[in-house]
């Protein structure tokens, strides 16, 4: 027990030495003076920018900043542009003078603005194809109609005089004979379709025989080979139909724009030949006027060939 009473007194006597050190050192530590070092540093002088507002800038001051720096930059462009030495300027070339040799030599015949009578611009015609072919011979009518309305919409077929000058292959949708036919029978006709396959240039059948081409209607309707009875090439005397697409018999209709537009013939042919094909194309055009359409039927007639200068014809003469 007297043992024990000893150790308790040994322990407090040390704890108290402990504190009574760590309090000395604490005191010695505030009474030592600490100096700071100190750095000379030279800073050149510079403006100093206004600061800035706190908080985000509104949609309309920025879109103000942005007009205001476009402004400057168009107005920098501006003077740049004036200072630039001035440049002549080509005029541009006129579409005669972007032609060929060939064309310009033969549009030479062609009097600007000049009226002809039919002789005299199918004559012309004849003489100003640039080209070392057989050109078509092209009539372009320009007619006082609607195309929307029903009763205006002009179409016909004729049989040209002359011909076309063209070499027709023709098709008969029958099983009867037909001599001057190119393709007979349907059978024949039908496997050809089945395969996407039309070596031929107009197709003729019977009324009969017509429900049997509905189902190729899609193919053959965009090519415009589709028989139809206002062309003539449905009708139940095939022979006849055949003598006569392969005679040069041709249909018309005019465009979304009024414009009938027709070869009649081959420069080949000549000013007699075509000018027998120039008047039946007019006087068809002339039997066909709607009765709605009172004055000015015909509004301008211009000839040409397939690449050279168009030949205005002059209405009255007509």
């Amino acid at each position: 027990m007297a043992e024990a009473k000893k150790i308790v007194k040994k322990t407090k006597k040390a704890t108290t030495v402990a504190k009574t050190v760590t309090k000395t050192a604490k005191k010695k530590l505030t009474e030592v003076e600490i100096q700071p070092t100190v750095v000379e540093v030279e800073v050149p002088e510079t403006e100093v920018a206004p600061a800035a507002k706190a908080g985000k800038r509104s949609t309309k001051s920025q879109r103000e900043a942005a007009e205001e720096i476009a402004k400057e930059e168009r107005k920098a462009k501006a003077t740049e542009q004036t200072d630039k030495p001035k440049v002549a300027v080509k005029p541009a070339r006129s579409r005669l003078e972007r032609r060929g040799k060939k064309y310009r030599a033969v549009a030479k015949k062609v009097e600007t603005g000049q009226l002809y009578n039919a002789d005299q611009a199918l004559e012309l015609a004849t003489q100003t194809s640039p080209t070392a072919f057989d050109a078509t011979v092209e009539l372009h009518i320009n007619l006082n109609v609607d195309p929307k309305q029903a009763d205006q919409n002009i179409r016909d077929n004729i049989l040209l005089p002359a011909g076309t000058g063209k070499s027709v292959r023709v098709a008969a949708f029958t099983d009867d004979k037909v001599e001057q036919a190119d393709l007979v029978g349907i059978d024949a006709i039908t496997k050809d379709l089945e395969k996407g396959v039309m070596n031929f240039d107009i197709l003729v059948a019977t009324p009969a025989t017509m429900p049997k081409l509905g189902k190729y209607a899609r193919q053959l309707g965009p090519r415009g080979l589709m028989p139809n009875p206002k062309s003539g090439t449905v009708t139940n005397d095939i022979n006849k139909a055949v003598a006569e697409a392969k005679a040069g018999r041709v249909e018309y209709r005019v465009d979304s724009t009024g414009i009938v537009h027709l070869g009649i013939g081959k420069v080949s042919f000549g000013k007699d030949k075509l000018t027998e094909n120039f008047q039946a194309v007019i006087a068809s055009i002339k039997n066909n006027k709607p009765a709605s359409v009172k004055a000015n039927y015909i509004k301008s007639v211009y000839v040409t060939t397939s690449m050279g200068p168009s030949i205005a014809v002059a209405i009255n003469d007509l």
